[in-house]
């Protein structure tokens, strides 16, 4: 397989501040500290710190927390009983009767039976005992201000997790143990009881936090509970050493996601005899992107998600439930539609087939050029050679602008066009997600729409943290990458 390169070598092309600071790490053997300049500090010190309202403050999560989980029984009742078409009162006096309708629905299709809570708790379970006894590389993280920049360590095992999951759960479904199609015949009972779990675990870490200091003392809180729940109170919560939020964002929504895929190709083929062009894509996309995650799980210490963002309502929530069970509309639609309501041409499917895999190889490599360079800056970097190892994922001798902070920016590879290519490249792919139920049900296109609303409030948090980071580096690093999603327009 291929190699990414020798240990040793470093980005060389640097292009420095005026005012950047003479050294703001120091070696210790092969081990580089990170020490921040007075003025860093106080900066993050601040960032550390409630200052302003995110998501519409207490009122804008108080509505999030209640609409969104309401909003995910109205489209699956629209997917899975009514075609994929939005559904609504036929009049004012239909309104009762319209809601009685969908709580039927929900009561016959969606109450969350033992028997879906022995699937759902058990694939926790099961990826809680894995994780803690498969091997993987441990990973530096970035250094965290409010741990005094202390660096956290992680065991980045997600792909023989993965691995191994596929081989038991294939196991078990040809040996007749456990029948795969069941867990899209039981999809509504399993979305609910995954809300279920997701405020369970919610309240019980912030408690954790609030209460015994679970995951750190907590930061950044607001005074306002219901605004702090959703937030997060503390930052790296463990279990048996596993950090809980890396835990959670791939080994429980991505290889759920890709179970409901395999389950539905598999009752499609027993339903009619073949798999559909339109549900294989499926299989291949969230194929594609639990194998990315979990070979790129090394990647994530270095995200905002675990260095900055809480673990709170908005996370958890959207892991154990958001996720598989929203992601999966276009799956959920192919199931219970007729292929002749879907079926695009030859040409059409090709397309939409290369656009994923060109989109697929911009993400993998654009996330992969900043988290090796990332590393290389720690000396933390070892090449490793997991499927796939695509052309151009690491950069030689990237250039990067050097902070007053002491922090780099890239502006070589991929982020030497945009600001955001991984993003770019992220929602093509939401977007194939659509186009592959061609255009019957608009429901089939939630997951590029609210993709794109998440990525664009994210931009924005993460914008602004970096001007008020960084301040006159930021508007050199911008006049250096001036586009953020799309060369040359935006």
């Amino acid at each position: 397989m291929a190699n990414d390169g020798p240990r040793e070598r470093k980005p060389q092309k640097v292009v420095p501040s005026k005012a950047a600071s003479t050294s703001n790490e120091k070696k210790k053997g092969s081990e580089v500290t990170f020490v921040p300049t007075p003025e860093a500090r106080l900066k993050d010190l601040a960032a550390d710190t409630h200052s302003h309202w995110e998501f519409g403050g207490p009122v804008g999560v108080t509505a999030m927390m209640t609409g969104f989980p309401c909003l995910m029984f109205y489209l699956w009742t629209c997917l899975w009983f009514y075609q994929g078409r939005f559904i609504r009162p036929e009049s004012i006096e239909d309104i009762r009767p319209f809601l009685n309708r969908i709580g039927n629905h929900i009561y016959e299709d969606a109450y969350p039976t033992a028997f879906a809570f022995k699937m759902y708790l058990g694939l926790m379970a099961f990826q809680l005992i894995i994780a803690f006894l498969m091997p993987g590389k441990i990973q530096k993280g970035l250094p965290v201000p409010s741990l005094d920049y202390k660096t956290l360590t992680y065991r980045c095992n997600a792909l023989y997790c993965c691995y191994f999951t596929l081989v038991v759960s294939s196991t078990l479904h040809l040996t007749g143990l456990f029948d795969l199609t069941q867990i899209i015949d039981h999809f509504g009972e399993l979305m609910s009881v995954s809300m279920i779990v997701g405020f369970a675990l919610s309240f019980l870490v912030y408690f954790g936090a609030i209460f015994f200091h679970w995951g750190g003392k907590p930061i950044r809180m607001s005074g306002w509970p219901v605004y702090d729940f959703f937030m997060g109170a503390s930052l790296n919560p463990q279990i048996f050493n596993i950090d809980l939020k890396m835990w959670q964002e791939v080994r429980i929504p991505w290889v759920l996601l890709f179970h409901i895929a395999i389950s539905a190709a598999l009752k499609q083929y027993q339903t009619i005899g073949y798999v559909t062009p339109n549900l294989a894509f499926m299989v291949l996309a969230t194929g594609l992107y639990l194998n990315a995650c979990a070979k790129g799980e090394e990647c994530i210490p270095q995200t905002i998600d675990m260095f900055y963002e809480k673990d709170g309502f908005m996370l958890t929530f959207w892991n154990f439930a958001g996720v598989p069970f929203t992601y999966s509309y276009s799956i959920v639609y192919l199931h219970r539609t007729d292929p002749s309501a879907y079926k695009l041409s030859t040409a059409a499917m090709t397309g939409v087939y290369c656009l994923l895999l060109l989109s697929y190889y911009i993400f993998d490599t654009a996330m992969s050029q900043k988290s090796n360079f990332r590393m290389e800056l720690q000396n933390e970097f070892v090449p490793r050679d997991a499927f796939p190892q695509l052309p151009w994922r690491r950069v030689k001798n990237p250039k990067y602008i050097e902070t007053k902070h002491g922090n780099k920016l890239l502006i070589s590879g991929w982020w030497g066009f945009l600001r955001k290519p991984n993003y770019t490249a992220d929602l093509i792919q939401s977007f194939t997600w659509g186009l592959c139920t061609g255009w019957s049900s608009p429901i089939a296109y939630y997951y590029v729409v609210w993709f794109t609303i998440v990525l664009m409030q994210r931009c924005s948090r993460d914008f602004a943290k970096c001007r008020a980071k960084y301040g006159e580096d930021w508007d050199r690093y911008c006049k250096a990458v001036p586009y953020t999603f799309i060369p040359g327009l935006f």
